[in-house]
C-alpha cells in the first residue's frame, strides 16, 4: 500500500484497501476554527448530537484572532460557551494557526489522522499524516461519531532528482511544481514526494510544500518520514514517532521524474497560484505592500530568512510590510532571537500569531488596485482583499519591500524606488456649477418619531461595524439598528419624517455616517434638547436640519408618536397639526442657515 492507504487502512480496521474503496476513517484529532466553528456547533445542536470524545476535539481561533470583526467575535464567543459546557479544549486567539499547533503540540503525528474546517489541513502530509479540510457537516459528524466516510484516492509519485540550486527555497520548489502540474493535473490524487534532496527538507520546508497541495488540486502531498524529520519533531514535541513510508511494492497511478536542478526562483502572478513565472519576468514590478506569514510561510525559518534580508535596512518609503508568525511559540522564539527587533527597526508591522489576511481576517488585506507580494498560498482575486497579489518566498518578499519593487535579495538597490504623483487622484481642478442654487425650504412638515432617551450615542445611531461604507445611499438602512426598541426604524421610516429625542443626542465618536444615515433616509429634521458637540457640528456642516428645544416644549404641544408637525427653521415655531398647538424651539442661527442654504459646508 501507499502511505495514504496504509494510514487509512490502519484507521478503518482493515488489513488492506485500494483506490475507490469507501471506508469509515477514525479521526485522531477533530478540529473546528472560528471560521466555520459556529456552524459546526449549530449542526450538532440542530440534530441533537453530542461529542464522541472531547479529548480528541478542539477549537482553533486563527482566522481572526482578537475578533476584530463583530461576526468573528460573536462566533468565537459562541464556540467558547459550547466548549465550556462540553469539556472541549480551545486554542484561543493567543495561540496561532491550528494546523501548526496540532503538529507542534503532538495532536497529530506521523501515521495519524486529522480533520478541520480548514482547506489546508492536508498540511499534515508534511509529517506523513492524513489531514483533510472538510465542511461544517463533515466536521460535526466527526465530532459526534469520531469517524467520517472517505473515498480512498489513487496515489501519484513524484521523484525529485538532481541537486537543489542554492537560491531555490521551498516556496520556489512548490511554485515550480505548480507551473508543471497546474491546478488540475493532480486533481483528486494523493501525491507522494521522494528524492535524495527531499530527505534533507526541514519540517518548515515540508510544510511550505504540503500546504499548497490544495492549490494543485491534490487530496494531499505526503512526504515519507526521514531520520532528520523525526529528530526535529522530537525536539519540538518531546515525543518519539514511528517511521512512515510506503510499502516497496506500492501501486501508483502515475510516476513523474522531475529534475530539481532546473528549478528557478519563481513568482505566482496575480489571480492564480499556478500562473507561475520566473522572477526575471516580473522583476522591477512596483509594489505597494508585502506580507510574510500564513500556514505556508510563518515558521521560524521563514522569519529568519526575512530578518537576514531586513537587517540594517528600511522598508521603502510608502511601502507597507506586514509579518505574522504562525504560532505564539514561534513569535516568542523570534523575539528571543532578536528577529522581532530587526523587523521593527526596518519598519515592519508585526501582528499576533494567526492566519492573517488569507481569509480576509486579522491583517494583511489590500485595497482596490494595491499591488502586494505575499508568502500566502492563494492569490485568487478578492482572497486577500481587492488588490493584486503576487506569491513568492519570504526572502523575495522582504527584498521587494526594501527595494519598492519585486526583486531578489542579491539585487536590492542602494536607493529604493519611490512613488510619484500620477495626477489620477487630483480633484483640484473640478469644474463646479456656478449657477445660483434654488433656496432650500425653511419650513418642513413630517410624521413624528419620538425617541424618549438621553445620551443616544453614535454607535446606537450607526454602529461601527458599518464604518467602511462611504456611499450615503447605502447608509440609511442601518440607522438605529443598534438602538434597543428602534432596530426596525430604517424599515418603517418614510422620507420627510421628523425625529424628536432628548439630551445629548449623538454622543460618542466623530463619525459623519451618524448624520448622513438620516439624510439617506430623507429625514427632514431632528429635534433634541441638546446634541453631542461633534455631532452638532457634523449635522450643521452636512446641511442636516437640527434644532434644540426646552424640556417642556414637546409636552406643551401635546406631541405624540405619529403626529404630523410643521417646523419653521427661520422663526423656530413648531406646530402640532393634529391639535394646532404652537410652541417655540430655538431657530437656526445665521451661520447654520448659510451652511444649510449652501447645501453643506463644502
Amino acid at each position: 500500500m501507499t502511505i495514504i492507504e496504509k494510514i487509512i487502512a490502519a484507521h478503518s480496521n482493515l488489513k488492506s484497501i485500494k483506490p475507490g474503496d469507501i471506508v469509515d476513517v477514525v479521526i485522531d484529532t477533530r478540529a473546528a476554527r472560528d471560521f466555520g466553528g459556529a456552524n459546526v456547533v449549530k449542526n450538532l445542536l440542530d440534530n441533537g448530537l453530542t461529542i464522541a470524545d472531547p479529548k480528541k476535539t478542539i477549537f482553533t481561533f486563527d482566522c481572526n484572532p482578537g475578533g476584530s470583526d463583530q461576526k468573528y467575535a460573536a462566533n468565537q464567543h459562541f464556540c467558547r460557551q459550547y466548549a465550556r459546557e462540553n469539556g472541549i479544549r480551545v486554542y484561543d486567539v493567543d495561540a496561532g494557526i491550528g494546523t501548526h499547533l496540532a503538529i507542534d503540540n503532538g495532536l497529530t503525528w506521523p501515521g495519524s489522522t486529522f480533520v478541520s474546517t480548514d482547506s489546508h489541513a492536508n498540511i499534515m502530509g508534511a509529517i506523513a499524516a492524513f489531514g483533510q479540510g472538510m465542511g461544517d457537516q463533515d466536521i460535526a459528524a466527526a465530532w459526534a461519531k469520531g469517524a467520517v466516510w472517505f473515498k480512498v484516492p489513487a496515489s501519484v509519485k513524484i521523484n525529485l532528482t538532481g541537486n537543489r540550486p542554492a537560491n531555490v527555497t521551498a516556496k520556489d520548489i512548490v511554485l515550480n511544481l505548480l507551473s508543471i502540474f497546474g491546478a488540475n493535473k493532480l486533481l483528486g490524487f494523493s501525491v507522494e514526494i521522494y528524492g535524495e534532496e527531499t530527505e534533507k527538507f526541514t519540517l518548515a520546508e515540508r510544510i511550505t510544500i504540503a500546504s499548497m497541495g490544495t492549490e494543485m488540486g491534490a487530496i494531499i502531498i505526503l512526504f515519507p518520514t526521514s531520520p532528520s524529520l523525526l529528530q526535529e519533531l522530537k525536539l519540538i514535541t518531546g515525543k518519539d514517532y514511528p517511521s512512515i513510508t510506503a510499502e516497496t511494492d506500492a501501486s501508483y497511478e502515475q510516476s513523474f521524474d522531475i529534475d530539481m536542478s532546473k528549478f528557478v526562483t519563481m513568482v505566482a502572478k496575480p489571480g492564480h497560484p499556478h500562473d507561475d513565472t520566473s522572477i526575471e519576468t516580473v522583476r522591477n514590478q512596483k509594489i505597494d505592500s508585502g506580507f510574510i506569514g500564513s500556514c505556508t510561510n510563518g515558521r521560524i525559518e521563514d522569519l529568519r530568512a526575512a530578518a537576514r534580508v531586513l537587517s540594517g535596512r528600511k522598508i521603502a518609503p510608502g511601502v507597507v510590510l506586514k509579518i505574522v508568525p504562525a504560532t505564539d511559540a514561534i513569535w516568542t522564539q523570534a523575539m528571543d532571537e532578536g528577529i522581532i527587533q530587526t523587523f521593527k527597526e526596518a519598519g515592519v508591522m508585526v501582528s499576533n500569531a494567526g492566519c492573517a489576511g488569507c481569509a480576509a481576517g486579522q491583517v494583511g488585506q489590500n485595497g482596490p488596485g494595491e499591488v502586494t507580494i505575499s508568502t500566502g498560498n492563494r492569490n485568487f482575486e478578492g482572497k486577500q482583499g481587492k488588490g493584486f497579489v503576487y506569491l513568492a518566498s519570504p526572502a523575495v518578499v522582504a527584498a521587494s519591500a526594501v527595494a519598492g519593487f519585486i526583486t531578489t535579495p542579491d539585487q536590492i538597490p542602494d536607493q529604493p524606488a519611490l512613488f510619484h504623483a500620477t495626477g489620477s487622484r487630483d480633484t483640484g481642478h473640478v469644474k463646479r456649477d456656478e449657477k445660483k442654487k434654488d433656496p432650500k425650504p425653511t419650513v418642513v412638515e413630517g410624521t413624528v418619531w419620538i425617541i424618549p432617551k438621553d445620551d443616544i450615542d453614535t454607535d446606537m445611531i450607526f454602529h461601527n461595524r458599518y464604518l467602511t461604507i462611504t456611499d450615503i445611499k447605502e447608509m440609511g438602512q442601518y440607522t438605529f439598528d443598534n438602538l434597543k426598541g428602534f432596530e426596525d426604524f430604517a424599515k418603517k421610516a418614510n422620507p420627510g419624517d421628523i425625529v424628536i429625542t432628548q439630551k445629548n443626542f449623538g454622543a460618542g465618536s466623530s463619525r459623519q455616517q451618524a448624520v448622513d444615515c438620516f439624510t439617506s433616509l430623507g429625514i427632514s429634521c431632528i429635534l433634541a434638547e441638546s446634541y453631542g458637540a461633534i455631532y452638532e457640528r457634523n449635522a450643521i456642516n452636512a446641511a442636516m436640519p437640527i434644532l434644540t428645544y426646552k424640556p417642556d416644549v414637546i409636552a406643551r404641544a401635546g406631541i405624540q408618536n405619529g403626529d404630523r408637525i410643521r417646523v419653521d427653521f427661520v422663526t423656530g415655531t413648531l406646530t402640532n397639526l393634529r391639535n394646532q398647538e404652537i410652541v417655540q424651539t430655538d431657530k437656526f442661527y445665521d451661520a447654520q442657515m448659510a451652511i444649510y442654504q449652501n447645501g453643506g459646508l463644502l
